[in-house]
C-alpha cells in the first residue's frame, strides 16, 4: 500500500522542474560514468595519494618515472595502488629468479631450449630492512629491455619528522645474460633525514627438513657465503646446486644525508644428474668451480657487468612486435605481446653469447638466424590466446608457456631457430605472430586478409644478413597497407619485393628512411599478401606459377566476404518505418485537424469556466 502510494505521487514529483534537471543530470552522469569502463573509473575515482601514510608519499615520488617505461611498452610494475598479479622473474636459461617468491630455479640440461624446471629451496634474494622501521611501502618493476627486475621499498623510520625524512631501498635484481652463472643484486639505499639509520642484511636460512646448508667461507681476501642444495630428480637421481655469494656485514650503518650503493654478486653452478654416492666429489668440483668464477667476476667493475647485460637484452630486443591499433578484443595488447616475448626469452639460453663457443659453431648458428628454412609453417599464431596468454600468475605457467612455445615452433619448421636458443626463439615467435615463412627462394607474409583491421609492425626480421621491418598499416579511410624497410648489415645485398600476385613489377628494396608501400592485393584462391626474395627473376617468374582466377583490392575481397543483408531485409525494415509515421500523421491530423477535433489552445476564460463547472458537478454528487 505505501509502495502504491509512493508511485501514485511519482508524477507530481516529476511535474517539476528541479526534480526534473535532477534527474536529468543523474542519468547524464551515470552514462558518463558507464562510458569510462571499469579500467578509467578506477584510475579517475581512485585517489592519487599511496596508501602507507608518509612513506606512501615517498614510493610515489620514487616511482613518478616508471610511468613512461610502461608507456613505451618497455616493462610492467606493480605498486600497493595498482596491484599486478604477475611473476616479476629475470632469467637466462640457465637460472631465473623469481624474486616475489624469492625462489631460484635451474635448468635441467645445457641444451638450448630446455627450459628452468626445477625449483630449489635456496632464496637468491638478500634481504636489506631499515632497523626499527614503523612502516614500509614497496613497489616493483619489471624491465623487459634491461632484463631486471627493479624494486623500491619506502621504510620511514622511528624518528621520522616528514615525508622528506623516508629511507629508500632501490634494488636492482638481474640474471646475467651472457653470464648464464651469475646474478646480480645491486642496492642502493638513500638517508635523506638529518640522523644516522641501520640497515639488517640477511642471508637466507635453511628452513626445517630442507637439504638447503649454507656457512662462511674464504676467496681469497674476501669472505663469501656458501650455499648448497640438491634437488630430486626421476630414478632416484639427484641434481646438486651450489651458490657462492660475495658476503656483506650484517649491518650497515648509513650516515645523515647519504647514500650507500653495493652490489652483491653470486655464481650458480650446477651438475648433471647424478647417484647420490657421488654428492661429496661433485660438491667439492661445484664449489671449485664457482668460486674460481666469483673470483674472476669480481675482478671486473659493476658498470662492465651491467652494461654487458643490458646490450645483450638491447640487442635480443632489436627484433620484435609492436602493436599499434588494435580494433578488436581477441588481439592481444602491446603488454601481452611483450610480456610474453621476455618472459619466453628469460626461460631460454643464448648460445650465441657464450664466450666458449669456438668461431664455426658460432658462423653456423647466425647463419640459421638469417635463414630459417620453412618456419613459420601453418596460419599465425596472432589469435593464439594460450601462445600469448593475457595473464601468467606463477613461474610454472611460464615454464608451460615456453614448452608450449617449443613445441610449436619445432612442429611449425622452426627446429633450426630452437636450437639457436633465445635469438632463434625471438624470431620465430616474430615470423609467427604475423605468418610469415621462408621458402626455399623468398619469404612471404601469407597473413590471413580479414584480420588487418588492426595495425600492427614486426620488426628486425634476419634476412641474409639484412634485417627487414613489415608493418601492416591503415590509410585515413580504414583500407591497409603493407610497409617495409631493410636496415643494411655488413654486407648489403639486394632485396626485391612484390605484393600478392606479383603482377607488378618486383621493386627492389632500399634503406631508404620512408621504406615501401605496398597495397593489399587478395587473390583468389587465397595466396600470400607479399613476397621478399634476393632473387629478382625467380619473383618475376613466379606470376605465371600461381595460377589465379582473379586479383581484387581488399576493400572489394571484405565486400564480397562480408555482403551484408540482402536488399529485401533493407526495403522491408524501410516500408514498415515509413507506415508507422504516415498511420502517426493520421493519429495527430484527425486529434486536431479532423471533424469533431479539440482546440489546441484555450484562452483563460474558457478553461477558468471549465472548472467552475467541474466543481458544481462536484457538489451536486
Amino acid at each position: 500500500m505505501w509502495l502504491q502510494q509512493r508511485l501514485k505521487g511519482l508524477p507530481g514529483l516529476l511535474s517539476s522542474s528541479w526534480a526534473r534537471r535532477l534527474l536529468i543530470g543523474l542519468l547524464l552522469l551515470l552514462i558518463f560514468y558507464w562510458y569510462l569502463g571499469a579500467e578509467h573509473r578506477w584510475r579517475l575515482f581512485s585517489s592519487s595519494t599511496m596508501p602507507g601514510g608518509m612513506a606512501g608519499q615517498c614510493l610515489l615520488a620514487e616511482i613518478h618515472m616508471w610511468g613512461s617505461v610502461v608507456d613505451r611498452g618497455e616493462g610492467i610494475y606493480s605498486s600497493p595502488q595498482e596491484p599486478l598479479d604477475t611473476p616479476f622473474v629475470s632469467g637466462n636459461g640457465h637460472i631465473l629468479l623469481d624474486i616475489d617468491s624469492n625462489k631460484l630455479w635451474i635448468a635441467s640440461s645445457s641444451q638450448a631450449g630446455s627450459a628452468p624446471v626445477h625449483q630449489t629451496d635456496f632464496s637468491p634474494r638478500v634481504g636489506v630492512h631499515l632497523a626499527g622501521a614503523r612502516a614500509e611501502v614497496q613497489a616493483s618493476m619489471l624491465w623487459f629491455r634491461k632484463g631486471s627486475v627493479l624494486s623500491v621499498r619506502c621504510a620511514s623510520p622511528a624518528s621520522l619528522q616528514s615525508a622528506r625524512d623516508c629511507v629508500s631501498i632501490r634494488e636492482e635484481f638481474i640474471a646475467h645474460r651472457s653470464r648464464p652463472n651469475v646474478y646480480l643484486q645491486r642496492i642502493h639505499a638513500k638517508n635523506p633525514s638529518d640522523r644516522p639509520v641501520t640497515l639488517d642484511i640477511s642471508y637466507g636460512n635453511p628452513s626445517f627438513g630442507s637439504k638447503f646448508s649454507t656457512s662462511v667461507d674464504k676467496l681469497d681476501d674476501r669472505e663469501v657465503v656458501l650455499s648448497s642444495t640438491r634437488v630430486s630428480v626421476e630414478k632416484n637421481r639427484m641434481v646438486m646446486v651450489v651458490v657462492v655469494s660475495k658476503k656483506l656485514n650484517n649491518r650497515i650503518q648509513v650516515s645523515a644525508n647519504t647514500e650507500y650503493t653495493d652490489c652483491i654478486v653470486s655464481v650458480v653452478w650446477t651438475s648433471e644428474s647424478i647417484d647420490p654416492s657421488k654428492l661429496e666429489e661433485t660438491f667439492s668440483s661445484l664449489r671449485d668451480g664457482a668460486k674460481r668464477e666469483l673470483g674472476e667476476v669480481l675482478r671486473l667493475t659493476e658498470d662492465r657487468l651491467v652494461e654487458d647485460h643490458q646490450q645483450a637484452w638491447i640487442n635480443l630486443f632489436s627484433s620484435g612486435v609492436e602493436m599499434r591499433k588494435i580494433t578488436d578484443s581477441h588481439t592481444p595488447s602491446s603488454r601481452t605481446v611483450n610480456t610474453t616475448l621476455y618472459y619466453i626469452l628469460s626461460s631460454s639460453m643464448a648460445p650465441l653469447l657464450d664466450r666458449r663457443l669456438n668461431g664455426e659453431e658460432h658462423a653456423r648458428l647466425e647463419s640459421s638466424l638469417n635463414y630459417a628454412d620453412h618456419c613459420f609453417s601453418g596460419h599465425a599464431t596472432m589469435h593464439a590466446e594460450n601462445l600469448w596468454p593475457e595473464r601468467v600468475s606463477s613461474t610454472a605457467q611460464i615454464l608451460q608457456l615456453v614448452t608450449l612455445w617449443t613445441l610449436t615452433l619445432q612442429k611449425r619448421g622452426c627446429k633450426v631457430l630452437v636450437a639457436a636458443g633465445a635469438h632463434g626463439a625471438m624470431q620465430g615467435m616474430v615470423l609467427s605472430f604475423g605468418g610469415l615463412q621462408f621458402t626455399e627462394n623468398h619469404l612471404q607474409f601469407q597473413a590471413d586478409p580479414d584480420v588487418l583491421h588492426n595495425s600492427y609492425s614486426l620488426r628486425g626480421i634476419h634476412y641474409n644478413q639484412d634485417l627487414i621491418n613489415l608493418a601492416v598499416l591503415l590509410d585515413v579511410e580504414g583500407k591497409p597497407f603493407l610497409h617495409v624497410s631493410v636496415k643494411p648489415q655488413e654486407k648489403p645485398v639486394k632485396l626485391y619485393a612484390c605484393e600478392a600476385g606479383c603482377l607488378n613489377e618486383p621493386v627492389e628494396l632500399t634503406s631508404e628512411i620512408k621504406g615501401h608501400t605496398f597495397p593489399v592485393m587478395v587473390t583468389q584462391p587465397i595466396t600470400p599478401l607479399l613476397y621478399i626474395s634476393t632473387d629478382l627473376r625467380h619473383l618475376q617468374d613466379l606470376r605465371h606459377t600461381l595460377h589465379l582466377k582473379a586479383i581484387l583490392a581488399h576493400e572489394e575481397h571484405m565486400a564480397n566476404r562480408y555482403p551484408g543483408l540482402p536488399f529485401l531485409f533493407w526495403f522491408s525494415v524501410a516500408s514498415l518505418i515509413t507506415l508507422f509515421h504516415l498511420f502517426l500523421f493520421k493519429l495527430i491530423y484527425n486529434e486536431y485537424c479532423g471533424p469533431g477535433a479539440k482546440p489546441l489552445f484555450r484562452s483563460k476564460q474558457v478553461a477558468s469556466k471549465c472548472e467552475d463547472e467541474r466543481r458544481d458537478s462536484l457538489d451536486a454528487v
